[in-house]
């Protein structure tokens, strides 16, 4: 199946919009886990196991895995998501953003190294950094469009012929960077009526829209702002509110994970009509 059949089931399947992010922070992960070489996998395979029922998508963040050098783990939990789930979609989050060979690197870095169905690609350098990750015909390529920092307004709201540039981006990768009908765009929930603008855009495409729990971006908005007719259409992205959900002594990581999980799913779901 390609990125975009697998992710187009997953959403009837779960009867899901939500992305469940992976960004083990050493600092919060449980005791159990502290001082422990194999405790990211552990962990992020316990809130694989029991968020994969209430979840589109998982999408491990890189930079949390290589800045402990745990790159090893990384592999071992993309090779335990893809075996024991194979029909939920796995996005790296990586933002990579270079050209030629070296953007080649990164697309076998995340496709073949990590087995990811999708990768988040930075588009600042233009369709030349985009093009070698098209050679997976198969996978998915999520560019970045409209970000849910704030500082992203400093560029992004630059005018391009009079729109602003994220307009053109998603102008761009809608008509002219889609050539295998794998991209997707990521755009924040921290901005809705940015998000309807893209939908207007860009018609079904996919949206990742990191920005709601931690970020505090507005469900019932982000789900209005960015549904597609049939309601479905995005992956909304939670991370830090689902990992560390567990606020109370003895509370078990796992099941207070599902249970924030299943919040936030049911809380998507409830304006998705």
């Amino acid at each position: 199946m390609t990125f975009i059949e697998k992710l187009s089931a997953a959403w009837a399947a779960n009867d899901s919009l939500l992305c469940v992010g992976l960004d083990p922070d050493m600092a919060r992960l449980p005791a159990q886990f502290q001082n422990n070489p194999q405790g990211i996998y552990q962990f992020c395979t316990e809130i694989i196991d029991a968020t994969a029922d209430l979840a589109c998508s998982f999408k491990p963040q890189i930079a949390y895995f290589a800045a402990l050098g745990a790159e090893d783990q990384l592999e071992k939990i993309c090779a335990y998501a893809k075996e024991k789930y194979p029909h939920i979609p796995l996005i790296l989050d990586a933002k990579r953003g270079d050209i030629g060979a070296t953007a080649k690197q990164y697309a076998r870095e995340a496709y073949d190294r990590y087995g990811a169905d999708a990768v988040t690609v930075n588009p600042y350098m233009g369709s030349d950094s985009v093009e070698p990750y098209m050679e997976w015909r198969d996978r998915g390529v999520i560019i970045l469009c409209r970000t849910s920092n704030a500082g992203g307004s400093d560029l992004q709201f630059l005018k391009v012929e009079g729109k602003p540039l994220y307009q053109h981006v998603a102008k761009l990768v809608a008509e002219k960077w889609n050539a295998n009908g794998q991209c997707a765009l990521v755009v924040g929930a921290t901005f809705p009526e940015e998000l309807a603008q893209v939908r207007g855009i860009v018609g079904d495409m996919p949206l990742l829209v990191p920005g709601i729990g931690a970020q505090g971006g507005d469900i019932e908005a982000t789900v209005k702002a960015g549904r597609t007719y049939n309601g479905a259409g995005m992956m909304i992205n939670s991370s830090r509110a689902i990992l560390y959900a567990a606020t109370q002594g003895g509370e078990d990581f796992a099941a207070a994970a599902r249970r924030v999980a299943q919040e936030t799913r049911d809380a998507i779901n409830a304006h998705r009509a």
